[in-house]
């Protein structure tokens, strides 16, 4: 016998067990509780981080699922949950990156659009170059102060193997940027740079032999980064592979990075740039719709000619500093080949 369907109801409607029945939700857990950590290490799907910044307190955790593929790099913040013990064999998992405050970035070359964070939230850049055996490279210093620019970073330019050469000379090009300059050969007093880093978090970056690791070493006397040797032609070998945030004997941390071959600045601007000078930012303000800040002939109204003493030095500097950065193509490694 037939029925009408003003006779059905819900008791009639049957439902297949299985897949499709619980309800789906957007909501995610809150972690209130979460313990708050630094991330120090990444290696394959696994971070090393410590708990509030105390190199005693040290874990290992996995990315939660909610977090899906959000990247995590050495120096996030993180909220940290599970097992916090740090004991052999435990994971903990991180259910929440916070908002950084510095991002240094670089691409694989000036065209690749895809942005590779090096560190976050570090305060300083510590680039690494040394003054002779490789021989020292503007260009590569030019980029990493671009980079530290427009993440936020302050940079500071470090010189080695000061018993080789001298550092008058090239310290001299980039006097008019206000960049401080320490030397630290292996002969050198490490009193000023450890008084730099000292309650900091610093990224230190540099081609491949020219001390970097040998540095890290006499600032983290347990650190035992490897140390390689710089080969007859003036290239360096790679001794660091991964980024490792390490603990200074005074408060303050030091991130070693891999030595890098090439600096590509795809997402770098020049207004980004000029923006960590406040007397520049203020006067670039009122420069004309596309202007590139190059000045003439490109830009006859740029603002930056109109500035005077101190501030006029300063724009001529980092104008020259744009016009490297825009002319140094990728194809400039330093002084490593490009398949080192």
């Amino acid at each position: 016998m037939s029925r009408s369907a003003r006779s059905y109801d819900e008791s009639d409607v049957r439902i297949r067990p299985g897949k499709g029945t619980r309800p789906r939700t957007k909501k995610r857990p809150a972690h209130a509780d979460a313990a708050t950590a630094m991330v120090v290490s990444v290696d394959r799907g696994r971070w090393g981080c410590v708990i509030d910044g105390d190199p005693d307190r040290r874990l290992v955790a996995m990315r939660a699922r909610e977090l899906g593929r959000t990247p995590v790099v050495v120096g996030d913040q993180v909220g940290v949950v599970g097992d916090l013990s740090g004991r052999t064999d435990t994971l903990a998992r991180i259910v929440r990156v916070d908002e950084r405050s510095t991002v240094l970035r670089r691409t694989a070359d000036d065209t690749d659009p895809y942005e590779r964070i090096v560190v976050a939230n570090a305060d300083q850049l510590l680039i690494v170059t040394a003054l002779a055996d490789p021989p020292p490279r503007t260009g590569f210093v030019e980029r990493a102060l671009a980079a530290a620019y427009a993440g936020g970073l302050s940079p500071i330019l470090c010189l080695t193997k000061s018993d080789l050469a001298g550092p008058a000379e090239f310290a001299a090009h980039f006097a008019d940027l206000d960049l401080p300059v320490i030397v630290a050969g292996r002969d050198d007093d490490l009193t000023e740079l450890q008084g730099v880093l000292d309650g900091r978090l610093t990224a230190l970056i540099g081609h491949s032999g020219v001390g970097k690791s040998t540095l890290v070493n006499r600032l983290v006397p347990d650190a035992e980064r490897a140390v390689g040797r710089v080969s007859g032609v003036g290239k360096g070998r790679h001794t660091s592979t991964q980024s490792v945030a390490l603990p200074l004997p005074t408060p303050g941390w030091v991130v070693d990075t891999p030595g890098i071959r090439s600096f590509g600045l795809a997402h770098v601007t020049p207004a980004e740039i000029i923006d960590a000078f406040g007397d520049l930012r203020e006067a670039i303000e009122d420069c004309p719709r596309g202007c590139t800040h190059l000045g003439p002939p490109a830009d006859p109204e740029c603002r930056l000619d109109q500035l005077t003493d101190s501030s006029h030095r300063r724009a001529m500097a980092v104008r020259e500093l744009l016009a490297a950065v825009r002319d140094v193509g990728p194809a400039d490694p330093g002084p490593e080949s490009p398949d080192a």
